[in-house]
């Protein structure tokens, strides 16, 4: 469905979309980087307004997030089209389509939050693609969601202007932002963008009150090195704070880049121990066996407050926002009602 879009500006005889960090300049009947977004007669139109490829009901766990409304189901959303070109992309069948290459269903925000409610989930994320590009419906889905009750969450690449940020913050209550690297030159050859406007994303969605967590998918050979996991890690407690959830993935090879191997989890468990040491009080483990990477521990005395076994959690040392054993606060958004259950 196509829909008018918001931010973007009059420039000679194109326009520049103002929505991502890419800014840019579309030629009359062209689209943008993320393909979804094309100027008609001198005005920007996105044409997925409405337009799904997926739904599924999921743990909220699976986006990753830890620490908001642990042991809920959200309802995930996802579209077509991206402004990154990472060459491992695991949903690339819809990442890479074009508005024209698949079939698509149209759900209005209205019914989305039905579908939503329907289906008991306590929140709407939009995902599995870039749910940026796909702003106006998001943005109209978000408060339609906030009406009903329904918490909102982007999983996202970061790669959105400051202005759009703020106009969506007062219904956007979380966001996943994957950190693909800590380097300018992986951004530019691998995702075909540049690591600053994620990072600036990052301590603007934290200033704006939405609630954050970061994902640092680990690749062998081009962003595992630990003088890099160092730097990212350091960058995370000075510029967001200690008490960030991070969670560094196992990367498993997928579209067109094969060549790397499977990231062997004594990495990952090293990985684990320097971002510890680096400061970092809430790291985490994804696609690896099950093991004590994926529990909150309690920064303070070590113990378990909220046991994790892929999916399934259990509040074994939390109550009511803290450590059972000590009283330390744990930093996490939770439903209490669904905790007294």
């Amino acid at each position: 469905m196509k829909s008018e879009a918001c931010f973007w500006i009059p420039s000679d005889k194109k326009l520049q979309c103002q929505l991502c960090a890419h800014a840019c300049m579309i030629s009359e009947g062209k689209t943008g980087f993320c393909g979804v977004r094309k100027n008609e007669n001198k005005r920007l139109y996105s044409l997925i307004y409405s337009s799904c490829t997926s739904v599924s009901a999921d743990p909220i766990e699976k986006k990753p997030l830890f620490h908001f409304y642990p042991g809920t189901s959200v309802l995930s959303f996802g579209s077509i089209g991206c402004n990154f070109r990472c060459p491992y992309c695991q949903n690339f069948t819809i990442s890479s389509a074009g508005a024209d290459d698949r079939s698509l269903q149209d759900i209005t925000p209205e019914d989305a939050v039905a579908m939503a409610k329907t289906d008991n989930c306590k929140g709407i994320a939009w995902t599995y693609n870039e749910p940026t590009i796909w702003y106006e419906y998001t943005l109209d889905t978000a408060k339609q969601a906030k009406k009903e009750g329904l918490y909102t969450v982007y999983v996202t690449n970061g790669y959105i202007k400051e202005d759009p940020l703020k106009e969506i913050s007062p219904y956007l209550d979380a966001m996943n932002i994957d950190v693909k690297a800590f380097d300018e030159k992986f951004y530019k050859k691998i995702c075909q963008a540049k690591l600053e406007p994620v990072l600036q994303t990052c301590i603007i969605a934290k200033k704006l009150g939405i609630h954050i967590e970061l994902t640092y998918l680990v690749i062998p050979g081009y962003n595992d090195s630990l003088e890099e996991i160092n730097k990212f890690c350091k960058w995370v407690v000075d510029a967001l704070g200690v008490d960030i959830p991070v969670h560094f993935s196992r990367f498993h090879p997928d579209y067109k880049m094969t060549d790397a191997p499977v990231t062997p989890v004594d990495s990952l468990i090293r990985i684990y121990k320097e971002a510890k040491d680096a400061g970092l009080q809430y790291p985490y483990l994804g696609n690896v066996p099950h093991g004590s990477y994926e529990n909150t521990i309690c920064p303070s005395c070590g113990a378990i407050c909220i046991e994790r076994h892929g999916y399934t959690i259990k509040l074994t040392g939390f109550k009511e926002g803290k450590c059972i054993h000590c009283g330390t606060n744990i930093p996490l958004i939770f439903d209490s009602k669904e905790q007294k259950r």
